[in-house]
C-alpha cells in the first residue's frame, strides 16, 4: 500500500554481486592477520610451550619475555634502528624533494638526461654494489659507523622518491609558482614555502617507503657493521638469538618490539600514504 516502499532490486543485486569480493577480502585478511596473531601469542609463551603447543593460546602469559628481550640487548638495536631510519628518511626527503623540484620546474635541455639517469638508478640492484661499497666504506673509515648504513640507504632510496615527488610537483599549478615569484620569492623560497607544505602527502608516502626499507634491510646491516654498538634490528636479532641460546619466547617478543614502530607509523599515516600514492597520477 501507500506506506510500503518498493524493494530496490538493483541494490539487492549489487549486494549479491559483492559477496564473492567480500569473501575474498575476508580470506585475504585471515591469511595476513593469523601469522601476526600467532607471533603475538607466541611471544607470551615459554620455549617449551611454543615447541609442544605451537597452535594453542598461552596458558599463563609470559609478559616478562618483553622485559627480558629489552634487557638482553634489543634496546640498543632498537635505538640504532631509530637513528639510522630517521636520518635516512630526513636525507632522502630533503635531497629527493630538491632534485624533484629541479626536474619538474626548470626547463633545460640536459635535464632529460638527468631524469633518465635517475630512472636507471631504480634498476640498480644493491647486491651488485656490495663489494665496491665495502671497499669504499673501509677506505673512508666509515665501516662500523652509522654512516655505513645511512649513506647506502639514502642512495638506493633516492631514485624512487625523486620520481614520486616530481610527479606530485608536476600537478601543482604553475600559477601558484608565478604568484610566489611576483611576491619576490626566489626559487629556493618557493620550494620551501610553497612546494614543501603542499606536498605533505607525498612526503609521508616517501617517508613510509623509506622507513620500511631502512628498518628491515639486512644485507648491508650484517656486512658493513661488525660491532654490536651499531647493529640495527635485523642484524641484531641474529646475535640476539645466539645470546639467548634459542630462547624463543624473548626472541619472538623482540620481533614484536621490532615491528611495532613501522606498524604504528603506517596506521597513523595511512590516509596521507593513500593520498600521496594517488596524487599527481594524472600528470607525469
Amino acid at each position: 500500500m501507500y506506506g510500503v516502499k518498493p524493494r530496490n532490486h538493483r541494490r539487492d543485486a549489487l549486494s549479491l554481486s559483492q559477496v564473492p569480493i567480500l569473501i575474498i577480502l575476508l580470506v585475504y585478511f585471515a591469511i595476513i592477520a593469523y601469522p601476526l596473531f600467532w607471533i603475538l601469542m607466541s611471544s607470551l609463551k615459554t620455549t617449551e610451550d611454543i615447541s609442544v603447543n605451537i597452535w594453542a593460546l598461552p596458558k599463563v602469559p609470559q609478559w616478562h619475555n618483553y622485559t627480558d628481550a629489552w634487557r638482553f640487548g634489543i634496546s640498543g638495536y632498537f635505538i640504532n634502528s631509530i637513528i639510522v631510519t630517521v636520518s635516512t628518511i630526513f636525507a632522502v626527503l630533503v635531497i629527493a624533494s630538491l632534485g624533484a623540484y629541479g626536474l619538474s620546474r626548470f626547463k633545460v635541455s640536459w635535464l632529460k638526461y638527468v631524469l633518465i639517469f635517475v630512472m636507471g638508478g631504480m634498476m640498480l640492484n644493491p647486491q651488485v654494489c656490495l663489494i665496491p661499497l665495502y671497499k669504499l666504506l673501509t677506505a673512508l673509515k666509515l665501516r662500523n659507523t652509522y654512516w655505513a648504513l645511512i649513506i647506502p640507504y639514502t642512495t638506493f632510496r633516492l631514485p624512487l622518491n625523486i620520481l614520486l615527488i616530481r610527479t606530485f610537483f608536476l600537478s601543482i599549478p604553475k600559477e601558484i609558482e608565478e604568484s610566489a615569484k611576483l611576491d619576490g620569492c626566489t626559487n629556493l623560497q618557493t620550494y620551501a614555502r610553497i612546494f614543501v607544505p603542499m606536498s605533505t602527502p607525498i612526503m609521508i608516502t616517501g617517508a613510509i617507503l623509506t622507513a620500511y626499507y631502512a628498518w628491515n634491510e639486512f644485507m648491508f646491516a650484517i656486512i658493513f657493521i661488525d660491532s654490536n654498538k651499531y647493529r640495527t634490528i635485523p642484524a641484531g636479532l641474529m646475535a640476539f638469538r645466539d645470546a639467548l641460546q634459542i630462547n624463543w619466547g624473548p626472541l619472538i617478543a623482540g620481533m614484536v618490539i621490532a615491528s611495532l614502530p613501522l606498524v604504528l607509523f603506517f596506521l597513523f599515516a595511512q590516509k596521507q600514504f593513500i593520498r600521496g600514492m594517488t596524487a599527481g597520477s594524472v600528470k607525469g
